[in-house]
Order: C-alpha cells, then structure tokens, then sequence
C-alpha cells in the first residue's frame, strides 16, 4: 500500500501505477478523467502517476509488439489484440498493433516523473501514450520521448535529463514502493493509500472508490 500522506485539506490523492505501453492503463486513464469529470469536488481530488513496468528486462530498442506479445502469448496473441483495440476504440483511443513498437519504458517513466515536477503529468502521459499506440513511435527512444512530452516539457530540458542520471533514483524508489506494497498488476488505483481499485474498471466502480473516500475524508 502507498506510504503517500493523507493530506489535511480534505484532498483525496489517487495514485495511479501504470506502465505506458500497457494498453489498459490508457483505457483506464480514460476511464478515470471521465469520471473525475461528473465526480462533485474534483477539484479536491489530485492525482499522482507512478511507475510500475510490466517487464523490466524488456529490449532497450523498440520492437514489434504484435511479434513481442506472440512471442508470449502464442496462439492467443491475436484475439487479445483485436479484443482491446476494440474496448479502447469505445474509449475514443486508437490502438494501432501493426505499428506499435514496445521496449524499454523507464526512461518513459524518468520522462513522466519529471513532468510531475511541472504540474503536467496528466498531459504528457497522454501523450506518451498516444506515441506508443496510436503513432508507432518508439518510446526507448531520447527524441522520441522529447518530441512527445511537448510542449509541456521543453525538448532539450528532457534530452539533458535523460542523457545523465536525473530521475533514476527517483523511478527506481517508485518501482520498489509498486512491489513493497503488493501491486503486481495494472492499473492500479490507490485512494489515500487506503482504497485500492484493480484494473480498468468502469466508471460507476471509480465513482464508488472516489465517494467512499470522500467519506473517509469527512469523517
């Protein structure tokens, strides 16, 4: 569970652990800014984006997620595909699998953290995501990463980050609290480190966290 401090103004913190090339982390980004947006006193809710990969040795260059997950999924690979791009398509995403290139996401993840430092992670995660699964692009890439958190994040500000250690430390730490507190899977929502919401789920599920929260908060 999240060690993240329950703030004394009534705010509710959500955490959310996704990785940027998992395609239900995007639906369910999706699935929580609609929700957010009919949530009365959204205002008071803060969100915070943390990393988790889902495969840390996984290649340090982009390659061909259709041949990557059927590599590991086998005969299987194909219908989950064509599954969630339909799924994210009702969400208003477009998932393009035969362009897609996965890799390596803790520069990705370096990249996010660092707009959080500017009060811009919702924007450029989005972003990142779009990279990933709508344009093809390849997010183990420095250029790539620049180009897609703009303009929030000045390029070369993010290309002087990721060509030293800034961020390491700070997306390891975040990697260590994922595993220390027991998520093995995402998305995974932590709600002022008490109510925990597993997987891409709908809205009036993440309405329910966020009131029974609120609750919390008013007592």
């Amino acid at each position: 569970m999240s060690t993240q401090p329950r703030p004394s103004d009534g705010t509710i913190t959500v955490e959310v652990y996704a990785d940027l090339v998992c395609p239900w982390c995007y639906i369910g980004k999706r699935r929580l800014d609609r929700a957010l947006d009919s949530f009365p006193g959204a205002d008071q809710v803060r969100v915070v984006h943390r990393a988790f990969q889902l495969d840390p040795g996984a290649p340090r260059s982009g390659t061909p997620t259709r041949d990557y997950l059927g590599e590991r999924l086998g005969p299987r690979a194909e219908a989950v595909l064509t599954h969630t791009t339909r799924v994210a398509a009702d969400e208003g995403i477009t998932m393009d699998f035969d362009r897609a290139l996965i890799g390596n996401t803790f520069d990705a993840h370096r990249v996010l953290w660092l707009a959080g430092t500017e009060g811009a992670q919702a924007a450029v995660k989005e972003r990142l995501f779009a990279a990933y699964f709508t344009d093809g692009r390849d997010l183990t890439r420095p250029e790539v990463l620049a180009a897609a958190a703009a303009p929030e994040l000045d390029a070369e500000r993010v290309l002087g980050m990721l060509a030293g250690p800034e961020g390491v430390p700070e997306v390891t730490a975040q990697l260590d609290a994922a595993r220390a507190g027991g998520i093995r899977s995402v998305p995974t929502l932590v709600i002022d480190g008490r109510h925990v919401v597993e997987g891409a789920q709908e809205g009036a599920a993440l309405l329910d966290a966020l009131a029974r929260a609120r609750a919390d908060a008013d007592r």
